[in-house]
């Protein structure tokens, strides 16, 4: 598991006063404090819990757990002349955890459990929670903290583990909520990533691990990613939309510097900000949609923190040091002047032209450029239970560059993080984050029981998206099946999402959802400054198949294509269970569909595909058409009625299951087949320039039904010999009596073929034409 971080630097005067207990406002003294502030992460560490299971568990007993703790964990403490003065906010991530015997919560959750020390505010000091989600299983009290110098070992001990409301409720007993259920110790190694000499109350000088003693093994070349994301705020509102900003702190976790020159030069990272809303269903995680996103802050000028406790080897401003860290608040990131299109950069390269920022002359609302949300989305009584995800992404040149000079050392997969933050309010909001930031990790990964898969269309030249997928239900006899496809960095976008479906599947309440885009402006980067589109994806339903997509590239290239850094989602309501299969992505600017593997509901078994009847038709006037058999052995079923001026014919096949494809020719005798008509089990050919007294063959092949069964090649013969109204092969004596006795009455099934000119009544007319056929034989 990755480091998960959820604190905020304390500035170093905030620390010496701590240290020194003396107030901020009192300044540095002669006599204020002299020594050395330490502050250190967990480096390796073990956490033990003793559990009453039989108060979660019914029938469960006692059980110890001893888990380890991640290594490198960010739960930091700050050691003051070797006196520990208290930990500050983080977490530490467990590992080794024997979920057999847990609750089924708690199994669900062991991959991912950490221990988090929290607000200052907040009821309890630390917290057992879910790393992914943030759910709170435990919350621990009675607790001490002691430090061992010589060893550099942290414990603490007797901290009591009371059951949370939110798990008690999910137990299905609410009466154990607050119970204690259990103890749990910590011991750990600590790893020193910041020493200041104190002198009089101010920091004479600050030691920072180097590369020579990391705290952890860089990855080679250069390798930016978003360390956390502290802090997100409203900075302002337009119509039934808000702006937000995410404040983001990036790290340098590679082993060369980052290059991070300010415009106009075009070597340095870009940042998109990205909101995420989970909700619907029993447990709100029915779906998980992308409710906003934002422009581009460009970066400029690189601080040399060490916000990520990789150890900073500081470089000045135009690169960003090996370990260190560089913060941009909520604040700055929204500052508009500083922002560009998304439409100028390709993700994957980092490429974009020295005038991406530019976009003045033009007037701005409170959300212009920003996340772009709807109040609708936001507002906690119209989203109930729902949960919020913050996301940010650094895209960087550097990265490409050094992945083609040093080929294996490519680090652009990694650029993305995601933390939850809490939303209040109902029209102005106000956000609280909650656990820490999850880091190198896309946000669609915070999609509680979804299935993710990665699908890289063109390894080396574009990058990644992932499609996940999660069924619920049934209820009311139905499942609902929700799909996520995040394009992460891939230039190339996506234009459409194919869902396979089959025998016996029938689909209802299928749609569609996508975050909005932002209304064209100046230097937007789109055609004509036009603005991205916001029309919904279309749907179609066929037999085999349910298919969304946008416009293609050449019908607008401005379409609400699924361009890099957003999510849109598909779905649908069905009967039938589900059951692993294929989904297909095509894309917008270039390159063959790709295929990821999803849930989709469970086809019944197809009937095989048949051949049922073939019939020559016409239509008698205003008595309506008629049919003579074609039978497909045997004796070949005569046509003895005209073609009229084209000698056409009209054949119809019927079939067992809906045909939709299929060819049809002439392989014997003279006439052309049209090119086929398919109406649900029905395939119409018109056949022309049929010469009479002949027998013909008509072949049809690679029949296809709904299901994509195909049937075998088939022949199917035809007699065309006219006037022969009694099928007899020849026209004689017989047809003309049968002819002449029909004359004048109504037209029906049993007499109408003696209608050989297709009036619609026997006359003169038709009796003419058989008496001229006469002697006429096949």
């Amino acid at each position: 598991m990755k480091t998960f971080v959820t604190y905020s630097f304390l500035s170093v005067v905030a620390l010496l006063c701590l240290a020194a207990g003396i107030s901020q406002a009192q300044g540095p003294a002669k006599d204020a404090a002299t020594g050395v502030l330490e502050t250190s992460i967990v480096a390796q560490g073990s956490v033990t819990m003793d559990l009453a299971l039989d108060r979660l568990k019914p029938g469960a007993k006692a059980e110890t757990l001893r888990l380890a703790a991640v290594a490198d964990s960010f739960f930091p403490i700050t050691v003051f002349n070797g006196e520990l003065r208290g930990p500050g906010l983080g977490s530490i991530a467990l590992t080794g955890v024997d979920a057999r015997s847990l609750p089924q919560q708690l199994q669900d959750a062991s991959e991912r459990l950490m221990v988090e020390k929290v607000e200052w505010s907040s009821a309890y000091d630390l917290v057992v929670r879910d790393a992914k989600t943030g759910f709170v299983f435990f919350n621990v009290e009675g607790h001490q903290y002691s430090y061992d110098v010589p060893s550099r070992t942290l414990r603490v001990s007797g901290g009591r583990l009371l059951v949370s409301d939110g798990f008690a409720k999910n137990l299905g007993r609410p009466e154990v909520a607050g119970a204690t259920v259990g103890s749990m110790n910590i011991s750990a190694t600590m790893r020193p990533i910041e020493v200041q000499n104190i002198v009089n109350g101010v920091a004479a000088s600050v030691v920072l691990p180097t590369t020579e003693d990391p705290p952890q093994a860089f990855v080679p070349g250069p390798d930016v990613i978003v360390g956390d994301l502290p802090s997100m705020s409203q900075f302002g509102s337009n119509g039934g939309m808000v702006g937000l900003a995410v404040g983001t702190t990036s790290c340098n976790a590679g082993s060369v510097p980052l290059n991070w020159f300010a415009m106009p030069n075009t070597d340095h990272p870009v940042i998109p900000q990205n909101f995420y809303r989970m909700s619907g269903g029993a447990n709100n995680s029915e779906r998980f949609e992308q409710v906003g996103q934002s422009w581009l802050k460009h970066a400029f000028t690189a601080l040399q923190g060490n916000a990520c406790g990789l150890g900073c080897t500081a470089t000045g401003g135009t690169t960003l040091g090996v370990g260190c860290s560089d913060p941009y608040g909520a604040g700055l990131n929204a500052s508009q002047s500083g922002l560009g299109s998304r439409a100028w950069v390709n993700p994957f390269t980092g490429a974009y032209p020295t005038t991406a920022r530019d976009h003045g002359g033009h007037a701005e609302t409170g959300t212009s450029h920003r996340v772009l949300v709807s109040v609708n989305d936001l507002n906690t009584t119209m989203n109930p239970g729902a949960t919020y995800f913050a996301e940010a992404q650094y895209v960087t040149p550097h990265e490409y560059a050094w992945c083609q000079s040093h080929p294996g050392e490519c680090n652009m997969y990694n650029n993305a993080s995601y933390r939850q933050f809490t939303v209040s309010g109902t029209a102005s909001f106000t956000f609280s984050p909650v656990g820490g930031t999850v880091r190198t990790i896309p946000a669609i990964y915070a999609w509680t029981g979804a299935t993710v898969n990665m699908f890289e269309p063109a390894p080396g030249a574009d990058g990644r998206g992932f499609v996940a997928s999660k069924v619920t239900g049934p209820v009311g006899g139905m499942y609902h099946y929700e799909y996520a496809v995040n394009n992460q960095n891939l230039d190339r976008a996506i234009q459409s999402f194919r869902v396979p479906l089959g025998c016996g599947v029938a689909v209802s309440n299928v749609g569609f959802h996508a975050p909005p885009n932002e209304p064209g402006s100046v230097n937007d980067g789109t055609v004509g400054n036009a603005g991205f589109s916001n029309a919904p994806w279309a749907n179609t339903e066929t037999a085999d198949a349910l298919t969304w997509n946008s416009e293609t590239f050449s019908q607008n290239p401005n379409a609400n294509a699924l361009r890099w850094g957003t999510l849109y989602n598909f779905r649908f309501d069905s009967a039938r269970p589900p059951t692993t299969s294929n989904a297909t992505v095509g894309f917008f600017k270039t390159g063959a569909p790709i295929t990821v593997a999803i849930q989709v509901p469970t086809p019944e078994a197809c009937a095989p595909l048949t051949f049922a009847s073939a019939v020559s038709r016409k239509t008698h006037g205003a008595a309506g058409a008629f049919d003579i058999s074609l039978p497909l052995s045997g004796a070949a079923g005569v046509e003895c009625r005209s073609g009229g001026a084209g000698n056409q014919h009209t054949i119809v096949l019927t079939f067992s299951n809906e045909v939709v494809s299929g060819d049809a020719t002439v392989t014997s005798g003279a006439g052309t087949a049209r090119a086929p008509v398919f109406n649900d089990n029905t395939m119409t050919i018109v056949l022309s320039g049929v010469a009479d007294q002949q027998q013909l063959t008509l072949t049809v092949a690679n029949v296809t039904d709904r299901f994509a069964q195909t049937m075998p090649a088939a022949a199917v013969p035809v007699k065309i010999l006219l006037g022969d109204t009694t099928g007899s092969s020849g026209v004689n004596s017989s047809d003309l009596a049968q002819t002449k006795a029909a004359v004048g009455t109504a037209l029906d099934g049993a007499n109408f073929r003696t209608d050989v000119n297709v009036s619609g009544a026997v006359n003169a007319s038709d009796l003419a034409q058989v008496k001229a056929a006469a002697g006429n034989a096949l």
